[in-house]
């Protein structure tokens, strides 16, 4: 299975650390060595930045790591392939656009006879069920809103799809347009709230800690979300399965 990572903060907060954990987990200390991906939301932008190489080894990944950028809204997913080829178009996390903004999602799971995209406004570009996933899950938000809903709305709406979406195998995901960012659990992701007061936070694939509490004010508040806790002296909170949750301003709503 893949990893997930994700971030929603209430300011902009770089993600170097989590990241230097995170990248750890694709080819040394874990098995997944099939590409990796990690999106930034800034404003009404997006950086992508994809790699079919495993990340402890990316060129791209040390870019990551030396370039200390700011985001709300960060998804990152490293890559066990289950279906379709290693290369850059099967890489997540994958990016739309739909009611004039940006949407990225990333997949850890394997999905089987997904409902047909026939001739849907969202088409894969690569051969894996999580890009299907994803076009299916914006063609069907777009059918039912004609315009961007309210957030309540969209939380309800996802629900349904989300449920819809388990029936067909794993399917643990991470999805947002920069300004929520859902978090669905199949079978394994965890979440932790950081806020004040902070602490020392180390991390669980290497010999790395850092004071939260010089590198933040009293008011940020950032929620991180992992596949496994990223962490090895915090208490990370394990989802059900079947839970979908939404994340504002660095905590659920």
């Amino acid at each position: 299975m893949c990893q997930l990572l994700g971030m929603n903060c209430n300011t902009p907060t770089d993600i170097v650390f989590s990241f230097e954990g995170f990248r750890c987990r694709g080819g040394l200390t874990d098995e997944h060595a099939d590409g990796w991906g990690i999106a930034f939301f800034e404003d009404n932008g997006c950086r992508l930045f994809l790699d079919y190489l495993p990340s402890i080894s990316s060129p791209v990944a040390d870019l990551v790591r030396s370039y200390p950028i700011k985001s709300k809204n960060v998804i990152a997913h490293i890559r066990k392939a289950t279906q379709g080829q290693i290369n850059l178009a099967n890489t997540h996390p994958f990016q739309r656009e739909l009611w004039g903004r940006y949407w990225i999602f990333a997949h850890n799971g394997n999905l089987t006879d997904l409902p047909a995209l026939g001739q849907s406004r969202f088409q894969t570009v690569g051969n894996t069920d999580s890009e299907h996933a994803f076009c299916w899950i914006l063609n069907q938000l777009s059918q039912q809103f004609s315009a961007m809903p309210n957030r309540a709305q969209l939380h309800a709406a996802m629900k349904q799809l989300a449920q819809q979406l388990a029936l067909h195998g794993t399917c643990n995901f991470l999805l947002s347009d920069g300004d929520t960012l859902f978090a669905h659990c199949s079978t394994a992701l965890h979440y932790i709230v950081r806020q004040a007061p902070f602490t020392v936070a180390h991390l669980s694939d290497m010999d790395m800690a850092v004071d939260f509490s010089t590198e933040t004010t009293p008011n940020d508040r950032v929620a991180m979300i992992a596949t496994q806790p990223l962490t090895d002296n915090e208490t990370w909170t394990a989802m059900q399965a079947g839970e979908l949750l939404m994340f504002v301003d660095g905590t659920t709503v």
